[in-house]
């Protein structure tokens, strides 16, 4: 989503959410679903760069449910879970056999190794959300968004596939990037969530100029400026985590909260 998680469904606590369910921002979300099935079946037929694709579509789509049952006023419990459970598909499981099948299982069990150690961590990094949603600093995620990591390291097999690079000679770059993905959802690491960007107020026209560049930008080739893109925003939260610590500021965001998380463990 870009880079906005699932989890930027709701503002608000599950247990205040409305009970029902809706029929548009789950068409979103069940979208987004099949883009990460789309890129799973891509894979299994060897069209790697379809399934990047599916899964970079999978994106944008996830990060516009959210937007969408908010200013339709439709957040509900339901739209949540449903949300988590197509992001674990797309952006969890989905990644994990693409990047098996691309190279990885030309490594033997390293190569399933570092699938699953990816998809066990975006499993827990999605379930840790689920808990911790109302007390964590809303500018910031609490480690990689899945979203993000599914970009890294899909965005890595376009990049390869489009140049017409042999894959067997980044066997072992996209096992560490596998597992730098994985591992990074998973730590404490805040990365911005560009949550406080709003939508329906006014900007700057340099903004708008900026967002047309950008486009501009990316059009140039977009396998190479979406993974570079990616690579910086999954080395940006170890920046900022240092400059937070190197100011003496808190780097954890759940500590940052005026609340403390029901669950201690999630420290």
């Amino acid at each position: 989503m870009s880079i906005h998680d699932n989890e930027d469904v709701t503002e608000e606590a599950p247990s205040k959410l409305r009970k029902g369910i809706y029929v548009l921002p789950n068409l979103f979300t069940l979208a987004a679903l099949f883009g990460g099935f789309y890129a799973i079946v891509m894979a299994m037929s060897n069209h790697f760069e379809a399934a990047a694709i599916g899964i970079f579509c999978a994106m944008v789509l996830d990060s516009l449910d959210g937007r969408v049952a908010r200013m339709t006023n439709t957040q509900t419990a339901f739209g949540a879970q449903m949300d988590s459970l197509a992001d674990m598909v797309s952006f969890g499981a989905a990644p994990a056999l693409i990047t098996y099948e691309w190279v990885l299982k030309d490594l033997g069990r390293w190569g399933w190794f570092a699938a699953f150690v990816y998809c066990a961590c975006a499993a827990l990094r999605l379930a840790r959300f689920n808990v911790n949603t109302s007390v964590v600093d809303k500018r910031f995620f609490q480690g990689l968004p899945s979203p993000a990591a599914a970009a890294l390291v899909t965005g890595f097999i376009w990049l390869i596939t489009v140049l017409d690079l042999s894959k067997a000679d980044f066997q072992w770059v996209t096992f560490a990037l596998c597992l730098y993905a994985g591992l990074t959802m998973v730590t404490n690491v805040p990365f911005y969530s560009f949550k406080d960007f709003q939508m329906r107020k006014s900007v700057p026209f340099a903004v708008i100029v900026s967002i047309a560049l950008v486009i501009a930008v990316i059009n140039i080739h977009p396998p190479i400026v979406l993974f570079c893109l990616f690579m910086v925003y999954g080395g940006s939260g170890y920046v900022v985590y240092a400059w937070r610590r190197a100011k003496g500021l808190p780097t954890s965001v759940i500590s940052t909260s005026t609340e403390e998380p029901d669950e201690m463990g999630l420290h």
